[in-house]
């Protein structure tokens, strides 16, 4: 009988002991899938660290440009997106991959090229400066890697009536957007690139800013959580962390800041909340 009370006493003892135990810990770390842009410009460099303190979550960074992040993301590789390839993004959620896709910030798309020009193209609409660039046969350097950026060339070959598959002049890296400019340079190719990195990286390049402004040079980036139900490794939990970090009152802020004490002018443009009209979305 003593030992009947003493084995219940343990037992007793035992289940105190694992109820007062924390339920299953949520994963620690979270992957977050990005284009190349938001890594070569440096600001990921300032945002992440932030998030790890203040969360107590480490990410994993994965920075493959924006149709390589989605694939990330359909496969279930990823927990969040932050990306700039909005057709692409939009059909992504259309089949269910995405919880929310929440507007982040903004810069824009540049065409670069050698000061000597060939082409002509200096101060002309970007459609009609991809136009002038495939008629006159000068270099043209492209990332050919389906990322956001690759997504906006094309639709811009698009808008000129080009088709610039298999021309010798045309050149694709397959690489990142700070590799592909660093190529462009070597062969004083035309390119298209984000400001941002642009500005982070221009240094030695020897490449000038040919074509700014054009409405449809605008790059826009979102942050997408993704849907656990396409997958069970997702941590739905980790990636709407980042992705509300990112919407932030404070971190819109920084991304405000970014940039400004070196370029005179920040990299990116915080837009969270805005609709996305204002924006000719």
């Amino acid at each position: 009988m003593k030992q009947l009370t003493g084995f219940t006493l343990f037992i007793a003892t035992l289940s105190l002991f694992v109820c007062a135990l924390p339920a299953a810990a949520a994963p620690k770390t979270i992957i977050l899938a990005t284009t190349t842009s938001t890594q070569d410009s440096g600001l990921l460099d300032v945002l992440v660290p932030l998030f790890e303190k203040e969360s107590v979550l480490q990410v994993k960074t994965s920075s493959v440009g924006s149709g390589q992040a989605m694939k990330m993301g359909e496969k279930g590789e990823a927990d969040v997106l932050l990306v700039h390839s909005p057709d692409a993004e939009k059909k992504f959620m259309a089949e269910g991959f995405g919880a929310t896709r929440r507007l982040v910030m903004h810069n824009d798309f540049i065409i670069l090229g050698p000061a000597a020009d060939p082409a002509k193209i200096k101060g002309s609409k970007a459609a009609e400066a991809m136009k002038r660039i495939a008629q006159s046969g000068a270099l043209f350097a492209s990332r050919g890697d389906n990322s956001g950026t690759h997504a906006k060339e094309k639709g811009l070959w698009k808008a000129a009536g080009v088709d610039p598959e298999g021309q010798k002049w045309y050149q694709q890296t397959g690489l990142g957007m700070g590799q592909t400019l660093n190529v462009a340079a070597e062969k004083k190719a035309y390119i298209l690139t984000d400001r941002a990195t642009y500005l982070s990286l221009k240094k030695g390049l020897g490449l000038e800013i040919l074509v700014e402004g054009d409405g449809k040079l605008l790059n826009i980036y979102h942050v997408i959580e993704l849907n656990p139900v396409k997958s069970p490794k997702i941590n739905a939990q980790g990636g709407k962390a980042f992705a509300d970090f990112m919407v932030a009152k404070k971190t819109q802020e920084i991304i405000g800041r970014f940039g400004v004490d070196k370029f005179g002018a920040p990299l990116f443009f915080p837009d969270a909340g805005k609709k996305p009209e204002s924006l000719g979305l």
